[in-house]
C-alpha cells in the first residue's frame, strides 16, 4: 500500500513538472522591448513623427513574421523633445536597464550628445545622416551621410553648369555640420571650376532672413544652397520668393517629406532641388533586388495607410538591421554581437540602396546612392533628375 502511494504520489509530480514545462494554450510570450528615443514634439517632431510611424509598420510586420525567438517585439518610444539634454538624460536612463540597442535619435546635436554615452555599448543607431560616428565604434547612422549627399549636389551643380554658388546655412549643429561638408564637397578637385560666392548665416528662430536674401541676389549667384532642418527651411523659401530670387534652390534631405511641401505650396520656389535615395526614385531603378526592395518597403507603408517619405525610410533600413541581428542571435544579443553583426553585412538591400559597411563603416550606404531630386507641384512628388551618383539625367 505504502509502496503503491509512493507511486501515485511521483508520478502526480512528473505530471506537473511535464505540465509546467509547456506553455498555457492562449497565453502569448512576453514582448521583447526595444529602446526608441525620437523627437515626437519640438523642431524635430516633423522626423521623430513619421520615423515612429515607421517602427509601428514594422513592429506589425516582424511580429507577423513570428517576432524574435517566438515573442512579439514592441518599441518603446520616449520623446527627445528636439533637446540634446533631454536626448542625453533619456540614454542614461535606458541604459540602467542594460539593453543590447538603442534606436534613434534623429537630429544632430541629440545624437552627438548621445554617442560618447555608448563608448562601450549598447548599439545606438542613430536617424541623422549628419553624424559621423567614428569606424568600429557602437554608433550606427541611417541614411546617406551628409559628406556624400553634398559631393553628389555639386558634382550636380557643376555638370549643370551652375558654377556660382550662393550658401546660406542655420546657425545650429544641422547648418554647421552643412557649412564645413559644403567647403570639402565644393572645394574636391573635380570641382575646381564652382565658386562659392556668398557665405550667409541665420539662427533657426529667426522669422526673414530678407538681409542676407538680398545679399545673395546681389552676388551674382547662380544657384543657391539654403541647408537647415524642418520649420526653418520655410523661412528661407518665403525669403526667396518675397526678395524675388529666381535661382535653384538645394536643401537638406531631412526635409523631403509631404507634410512640409504641402505647407509651403503657396511660397514654394519653381526649382527645389534635394539630394535623395532609391526609395524615392523607383523609375530610375533598373529591374533587380534594389528596384524589388523598395517596392516591398512602399507596399508596406500603402498598406500601413501611410505616404512614405524621409522620415519613414531613414526609420526603415537601420530598424530592419537590427532585427536582423537580434534574430540570428536572439532575445539574448549583446551589444557587441549586434554591432559586429552591423559591421560584417555586405550586399543587404534597403530604401537606400545596397549596404555594405565593410566598405562604408557605420553607415553602408555611400555617394553611389545618392540620386538628385526636384519637388514637382503639379504631380505633388519628388521627380529624379539624376543618376545614381548624382549624374543629371
Amino acid at each position: 500500500m505504502i509502496q503503491a502511494h509512493v507511486r501515485r504520489v511521483l508520478a502526480m509530480g512528473a505530471l506537473g513538472a511535464l505540465v509546467a514545462a509547456v506553455p498555457l494554450a492562449g497565453v502569448a510570450a512576453e514582448p521583447y522591448e526595444i529602446q526608441a528615443i525620437l523627437p515626437l514634439t519640438g523642431s524635430g517632431s516633423f522626423l521623430g513623427k513619421e520615423e515612429a510611424a515607421g517602427l509601428n509598420v514594422i513592429e506589425s510586420q516582424v511580429n507577423k513574421a513570428g517576432g524574435i525567438g517566438g515573442r512579439p517585439i514592441k518599441f518603446v518610444v520616449q520623446d527627445s523633445q528636439s533637446s540634446a539634454s533631454v536626448a542625453v538624460q533619456l540614454t542614461n536612463g535606458v541604459l540602467a536597464k542594460k539593453v543590447p540597442v538603442i534606436i534613434g535619435s534623429s537630429l544632430v546635436a541629440e545624437c552627438s550628445a548621445m554617442e560618447p554615452l555608448a563608448k562601450d555599448g549598447p548599439v545606438i543607431y542613430c536617424f541623422s545622416p549628419g553624424v559621423h560616428p567614428s569606424a568600429g565604434s557602437y554608433m550606427f547612422s541611417s541614411g546617406i551621410s551628409t559628406v556624400d549627399l553634398l559631393a553628389a549636389s555639386a558634382r550636380f551643380f557643376r555638370l549643370k553648369g551652375w558654377k556660382k554658388v550662393a550658401i546660406i546655412t542655420s546657425t545650429d549643429a544641422t547648418g554647421q555640420d552643412a557649412e564645413n561638408t559644403i567647403n570639402a564637397a565644393f572645394g574636391a578637385a573635380e570641382n575646381a571650376s564652382e565658386q562659392i560666392v556668398l557665405r550667409e548665416h541665420f539662427n533657426p528662430t529667426d522669422i526673414s532672413v530678407a538681409a542676407q536674401m538680398a545679399h545673395v541676389r546681389a552676388s551674382g549667384a547662380q544657384a543657391l544652397i539654403a541647408w537647415t532642418s524642418g520649420a526653418p527651411l520655410g523661412t528661407l523659401l518665403r525669403g526667396a520668393v518675397e526678395d524675388g530670387i529666381d535661382l535653384p534652390i538645394l536643401t537638406s534631405s531631412s526635409n523631403l517629406t509631404y507634410a512640409q511641401m504641402s505647407a509651403y505650396t503657396s511660397f514654394m520656389p519653381k526649382d527645389v532641388y534635394f539630394p535623395g535615395s532609391p526609395g524615392f526614385a523607383p523609375n530610375e531603378l533598373p529591374a533587380g533586388p534594389l528596384k524589388q526592395t523598395v517596392a516591398r518597403a512602399t507596399a508596406a507603408f500603402t498598406a500601413a495607410g501611410l505616404k512614405p517619405d524621409e522620415g519613414h525610410f531613414l526609420a526603415w533600413d537601420a530598424t530592419l538591421l537590427v532585427i536582423d541581428a537580434l534574430k540570428k542571435y536572439g532575445p539574448g544579443a549583446t551589444a557587441a554581437q549586434i554591432r559586429d553583426y552591423i559591421d560584417s553585412t555586405r550586399g543587404w538591400y534597403g530604401v537606400f540602396g545596397e549596404h555594405d559597411y565593410r566598405a562604408v563603416p557605420q553607415r553602408g550606404v555611400g555617394i553611389g546612392s545618392v540620386i538628385m531630386l526636384r519637388w514637382d507641384a503639379g504631380k505633388g512628388t519628388w521627380v529624379g533628375t539624376s543618376k545614381p551618383g548624382g549624374i543629371p539625367l
